[in-house]
């Protein structure tokens, strides 16, 4: 997967299993698409973790997903996206903050700038 942009921001949650229908179609039609107008953002990934076997050494192990089960990845051009006007706005605008952030937990954010 190449990355062009020079920052990775991840942020990272659970959601309470009565609110994930809700949450999967309020990030993928308005929460993402929001964001993905701000300047300074490119691309935005979502991802499921999953339990997974890896070899290594030669030998086989079961490893269970650990953290928060879902992650969103953007590319943006630098920390200074992430307190922008603009982003402050992308993040509270439609129904994300009222019908799906108070359902949220185990939330973390992470920025990565790309080698």
């Amino acid at each position: 997967m190449p990355i062009n942009s020079k920052y990775i921001f991840v942020a990272s949650m659970d959601v309470d299993t009565e609110k994930e229908a809700l949450f999967n179609e309020i990030y993928d039609t308005e929460h993402v698409p929001n964001l993905l107008k701000v300047p300074g953002v490119h691309s935005a990934t979502r991802m499921k973790g999953e339990p997974f076997a890896l070899t290594l050494g030669g030998s086989t192990r079961s490893i269970n997903h650990e953290g928060a089960r879902y992650s969103a990845v953007y590319e943006i051009d630098g920390p200074h996206v992430l307190v922008s006007p603009e982003w402050a706005k992308a993040g509270e605008a439609g129904r994300w903050a009222s019908e799906v952030r108070p359902y949220t937990r185990n939330r973390s954010h992470a920025l990565y700038k790309v080698l």
